[in-house]
């Protein structure tokens, strides 16, 4: 009994190994967060002064969208050590799926931050006023595109490496923060021309770039929430699986993320006439396949079912619970 259970269960390599992995990228990625929080916090601030003396509503658009972008590191920072936590008897997964209540968190940061650039651009479209130091809100912009590039850069990076959806989308938001940046420039140029209506028009523009950012970032989000994974991840595992010898076809194959990490549940057919030992052996390397084959899968339940005799049907007593 106990070696048929093993048939039906995960066939992983050593556990401690796979722990450590775990551990190292939430560490990576918190690394990640920490240096590009500070950096963003460090922007945000160079920002809030000028926004202080000069009255661009285009800079302080640009500057609450840079806060929020730094604070997103907050929700994200905690989901990664909640993830370091080992697996208990009620979270039996362990605690992965935090990152997709930090991309929440994330998501109703950005809304906010939308909502309070367009509420300060609209205020002045109804009361234009001239803009200060017109240089140096050109300077901010400036200030604002660098750091948010680095930022992006940085996060994408690591994001991927490491396999966080959430972190890569973080640095996207990170660089179309850039680009708005450089939308300040705009209207620091109609100011010094002499139209003050530059400023609070980019700062709608900059309103609107953030509301795109808003519905890619909901959108990923959505499909974490749903267990959504490329198409292609499901076609690579089908073919891993009936590359392995033994294995006569591949049956269902379902992928989920859980944090950073990707989790398999496969079924395989194989010839009725193997052993138990060798049925446990093709679904063990069936399993070492996929972990090998599919980029940051750490585990999978590989379920063997044999392939005849003809007419019968092994999970006749389930057919009426699915």
């Amino acid at each position: 009994m106990t070696r048929l259970r093993h048939v039906m269960v995960p066939h992983t390599h050593d556990s401690a190994a796979k722990t450590d992995a775990a551990l190292e990228s939430s560490a990576r990625g918190m690394r990640a967060l920490a240096v590009s929080f500070a950096l963003l916090a460090v922007t945000a601030a160079v920002q809030a002064v000028i926004v202080a003396f000069s009255g661009s509503v285009a800079l302080l658009g640009d500057t609450l969208h840079n806060v929020a972008d730094a604070l997103t590191a907050l929700p994200l920072g905690i989901a990664f050590w909640l993830g370091r936590r080992a697996a208990t008897r009620r979270f039996t997964y362990g605690y992965g799926r935090a990152e997709d209540l930090a991309g929440v968190i994330i998501v109703l940061v950005i809304a906010v931050s939308a909502a309070l650039a367009g509420y300060a651009a609209i205020r002045r479209l109804a009361d234009p006023q001239d803009i200060r130091a017109a240089g140096w809100v050109a300077a901010a912009g400036l200030v604002g595109f660098a750091g948010n590039e680095w930022v992006a850069r940085y996060r994408i990076r690591v994001g991927r490496e490491i396999g966080s959806a959430a972190l890569v989308a973080d640095g996207l938001h990170a660089r179309t923060d850039g680009y708005t940046s450089l939308a300040v420039l705009v209207g620091a140029g109609g100011a010094a021309m002499g139209m003050p209506l530059a400023d609070p028009i980019v700062g709608l523009l900059i309103t609107g770039a953030i509301c795109f950012v808003l519905r890619d970032a909901a959108r990923q989000i959505w499909h974490r929430l749903m267990d959504a994974v490329d198409p292609a991840l499901v076609e690579e595992a089908e073919r891993l699986l009936a590359e392995v010898p033994g294995v006569r076809r591949a049956g269902a194959v379902r992928l989920r993320w859980i944090g950073h990490a990707l989790r398999a549940e496969v079924e395989i057919v194989l010839d009725p006439g193997l052993s138990l030992v060798e049925a446990h052996a093709v679904a063990v390397e069936a399993e070492h396949r996929l972990i090998h084959g599919l980029p940051r899968l750490r585990a999978a339940t590989v379920h063997a079912d044999p392939d005849g005799p003809e007419g019968a049907e092994h999970h006749a007593v389930l057919i009426a619970h699915r």
